[in-house]
């Protein structure tokens, strides 16, 4: 497993970073690195379920481990959706179960920091270095036109 971190200094405000990150709209666009069409439902709240989804009902199952919006939200990976069905125990998703995904705004100097925490299994290295990559210019992009 690599814990690997992401960021980008953006000119707005918290609000509109946060509603760029969690939109189904905006967020189908800046997930496409990962996924086309990405698909992301919460309940928000800390203990309950969150999908990150493709458009087939792949992903991953989650929940919210830690929530201050919109300054902070931190996922625990618990397992895989296959075909829209929750596995929570099986060898495959023994290496994603605990894995954490993690989203900070900070301000400075007249600046929003959005730095994401992402903990991988060594092989998803390249593709989740592109898609936080890319996919943080798109933020970026997204919110500065707001």
């Amino acid at each position: 497993m690599e814990t690997l971190h992401f960021e980008t200094e953006i000119k707005s405000s918290p609000e509109n970073i946060w509603k760029i990150l969690w939109d189904k709209q905006s967020y189908a666009e800046w997930t496409q690195f990962f996924a086309k069409d990405s698909v992301f439902q919460t309940d928000w709240k800390i203990g309950g379920k969150t999908y990150f989804l493709n458009p087939e009902g792949d992903g991953m199952v989650s929940t919210i481990s830690s929530l201050d919006e919109p300054f902070e939200v931190v996922f625990n990976h618990l397992g895989l959706v296959k075909n829209h069905v929750e596995t929570i125990k099986s060898k495959e998703v023994e290496e994603w179960s605990g894995m954490e995904e993690k989203y900070f705004l900070t301000q400075r100097d007249g600046f929003i920091n959005l730095k994401v925490i992402v903990h991988s299994p060594n092989e998803y290295h390249d593709m989740m270095k592109t898609g936080f990559t890319r996919g943080l210019e798109m933020i970026k992009t997204l919110a500065e036109k707001l």
